[in-house]
């Protein structure tokens, strides 16, 4: 299974798009539709070049798979073409997360699921985030259509 054009405009929605390489929310340089790393797993530094957004695009194609490739390999359910796409825009996010993962597997009341969703994974440096509020809600929104 691979991520579907709602999954992936779920993502670059939330990522947005940045051609210099910054600081995020928890202090890590990304470039890109919120790349940290190149691929061959060379971490973004704030003295990187530029890029074109044709090259951001490039960059994103490139590292989706790694996080398909995650979501793949600790979901042992099947799952629906909307639940993959939750699952890859959360683990593009946060890396990904076992105890979702095994809920999921449990196949855990639906109800407790998505209150993890979206109480989980909601803050950066400290602080609870609105844009993070905001992708859990839209994340489970979609896991759950």
């Amino acid at each position: 299974m691979k991520t579907s054009q709602k999954g992936i405009n779920l993502i670059l929605s939330f990522e947005g798009f940045s051609s210099k390489p910054y600081l995020d929310s928890a202090g890590i340089p990304t470039i890109g539709y919120g790349n940290t790393y190149y691929p061959g797993g060379k971490k973004v530094t704030l003295k990187d070049p530029a890029i074109s957004k044709e090259k951001g695009v490039e960059l994103f194609s490139s590292v989706l798979p790694t996080y398909e490739k995650i979501v793949k390999s600790k979901v042992k359910i099947t799952l629906t073409q909307n639940q993959f796409d939750a699952l890859v825009s959360h683990t593009y996010n946060t890396g990904g997360s076992d105890t979702l993962f095994s809920l999921i597997n449990k196949k855990t009341n639906p109800e407790i699921i998505k209150d993890w969703f979206t109480s989980r994974y909601i803050t950066a440096g400290g602080k609870v985030l609105n844009g993070l509020i905001r992708r859990r809600k839209a994340e489970a929104d979609l896991y759950f259509i």
